[in-house]
């Protein structure tokens, strides 16, 4: 749990840093961090194509609203890749922490904690995303402002096991970064979104072979993306608890040895 020694300096985040160091762990771990995230992301694609359509899923074709289940089968489907998506970060928190420190990659030990953290960081996750859309409908500013509150829902879940309290949490962690930290994921953000980009281009070059090729070539691309968010998001939270709490990385990653 979170060390109860409060450092009030005024240390920069290091923006520039933690963007920069997360590239480096994604690269010089690439296929691992690849296989880590495409897993959840194929498998969360073909589902949802088994469930509303290979093209629905992918963006190719509009869903359908027309009846009642169609409907919830949408929101089924959504909740479904939510769930991966948290699955895929917890999964990458625990990688990141141990590359950053040099350590040999344990894959099989990241998925018991990940599983255990999946369903409160998808819930969380959804709850945040509901609050910064509202927040953005009233103005730009505070939505982005929200956004940043809550991003560490997911490290806080899965390495102190803050459970349903990952909210509270966060926005204790970030308070006072908010702004440097939106920067950071914005970046990461952008990056991720070229990666998207390519996603969708890919997914066209393999239009005329199939559709759940598509699939499987718009995963492969898209877990470009979820690696380097899931990194970074790792990073930021490492950085967040040695500026305010004096927590080193060994001693979170301690966390699951």
């Amino acid at each position: 749990m979170a060390s109860t020694t409060e450092h009030t300096g005024s240390e920069a985040l290091g923006v520039g840093s933690i963007v920069g160091e997360s590239f480096s762990i994604l690269f010089k771990n690439f296929i691992t961090v690849i296989l880590l995230a495409l897993v959840p992301t194929l498998l969360s694609s073909m589902i949802a194509g088994m469930m509303v359509g290979a093209d629905v899923a992918l963006g190719a074709a509009d869903p359908d609203f027309s009846t009642s289940s169609g409907v919830t089968t949408w929101v089924l489907t959504i909740l479904l890749q939510v769930v991966f998506y948290a699955l895929t970060t917890a999964l990458l928190v625990q990688l990141a922490y141990d590359a950053k420190l040099g350590r040999r990659l344990q894959v099989g030990r990241y998925f018991a904690p990940a599983l255990q953290a999946a369903i409160p960081v998808a819930v969380l996750t959804t709850v945040a995303g509901i609050l910064t859309g509202f927040a953005t409908l009233a103005l730009i500013i505070p939505g982005l402002w929200v956004y940043a509150v809550f991003s560490m829902v997911a490290p806080a879940v899965v390495i102190e096991k803050a459970g349903f309290g990952g909210l509270g949490r966060s926005a204790a962690l970030t308070k006072g970064y908010r702004w440097p930290i939106f920067g950071a994921l914005l970046l990461i953000g952008i990056c991720a979104g070229i990666g998207g980009f390519l996603a969708s281009f890919a997914a066209g070059l393999l239009e005329g072979v199939g559709s759940w090729a598509m699939t499987a070539g718009f995963s492969v691309v898209a877990a470009f993306g979820a690696g380097l968010s899931g990194i970074s998001v790792a990073l930021i939270y490492a950085r967040l608890r040695e500026i305010k709490e004096g927590v080193s990385v060994d001693q979170i990653a301690s966390v699951f040895d």
